[in-house]
């Protein structure tokens, strides 16, 4: 359930100091839209829990990557990463806005209540509208329940998702075909697979809203991945595309994968099984952990992981705020 998350930063840093009664009082928000610093603070931290922390990971070291190279990198309304800290100063938790699809949620590690409700005071005493959140139970819910405690509205759940991680991997049977890396001039080709992979997964799980999220993949992200050998395609013995996996560059020794996508009229065949099993070989044997997300209303995909290994690890949740 994995899509590019850019956004463009800047060089400031902005210290919030939450001081309301209650729980959230414990704790204070610091704001960075550097996402280098932010890795220099927080890194420790995301590195004790590599596999819950790989999303806030790999989005952060890709746009500082990208800051330091001079890459292209697509703009979005909100740019920060955030760190949340208890009464003696450490870290109790960490955040960040970077998505470039409507209403752009933040993003929630786990933490407690009280910070995850001062996070949201901050963000009300910033002024930035927040229409949505995602992330770990149950941290989310709290955030998103104290948005509506300050600004009204009312909170609905537009997706359950679960972490999970390969513990051994399981050969699943054989399928017609190999694995292979993408070649450049495929990129048109995989970027309409990844466009077309959030529309199926909502019909596969039964609902909408998701497939605008495919706006933050660009062909440049495409070429970018293709070029450092992220995406990967099953082919029949004609050397023709059934099937595409992706994997994100690890951060911390754990590598995402995702999208993987098999159109519907090559279904049926064992491509995403086959090819999911042989990404994740292929990243084991270079010493890297391998996760990914599925949508828990997706019963094909969470069938498809259990069988080759996959674990969960923890349930996370994605929020609307109307």
């Amino acid at each position: 359930m994995d899509t590019a998350v850019f956004a463009e930063f800047g060089c400031s840093s902005e210290s919030v100091g939450v001081t309301l009664t209650g729980m959230a009082s414990q704790f204070e928000v610091t704001f960075d839209d550097d996402p280098a610093r932010f890795l220099e603070r927080a890194g420790a931290w995301l590195a004790a829990e590599p596999v819950v922390s790989t999303v806030v990971a790999t989005i952060a070291e890709r746009l500082a990557q990208a800051a330091r190279t001079g890459a292209r990198i697509l703009d979005a309304p909100y740019s920060w990463f955030a760190v949340v800290t208890d009464a003696a100063g450490e870290i109790a938790g960490v955040a960040m806005r970077t998505a470039p699809f409507a209403p752009y949620p933040p993003y929630l590690l786990a933490m407690p209540d009280g910070a995850a409700a001062a996070l949201a005071d901050a963000l009300v005493d910033r002024g930035e509208e927040v229409g949505g959140a995602n992330g770990a139970l149950p941290a989310t819910e709290a955030f998103a329940a104290r948005i509506v405690d300050r600004s009204g509205g009312d909170v609905e759940v537009r997706m359950h998702t679960r972490l999970f991680e390969l513990g051994t991997l399981v050969d699943p049977a054989p399928a017609r075909g190999r694995l292979r890396l993408a070649y450049d001039e495929e990129a048109p080709l995989a970027l309409d697979w990844f466009h077309r992979f959030h529309v199926d997964a909502d019909e596969q799980a039964g609902h909408h809203g998701h497939a605008s999220r495919a706006e933050g993949t660009t062909m440049d992200d495409v070429r970018d991945r293709i070029r450092n050998g992220r995406i990967w395609m099953w082919v029949d013995d004609g050397d023709t595309p059934r099937h595409l996996t992706g994997a994100n560059p690890p951060a911390y020794g754990v590598s995402r994968i995702g999208p993987v996508y098999t159109p519907k009229e090559h279904r049926g065949r064992g491509y995403a099984s086959a090819a999911v099993a042989e990404v994740s070989r292929l990243l084991q044997a270079d010493g890297i952990r391998v996760s990914l997300f599925t949508d828990q209303a997706n019963p094909t995909s969470n069938r498809i992981y259990v069988a080759l290994g996959f674990e969960p690890v923890v349930d996370m949740v994605e929020l609307t705020i109307q």
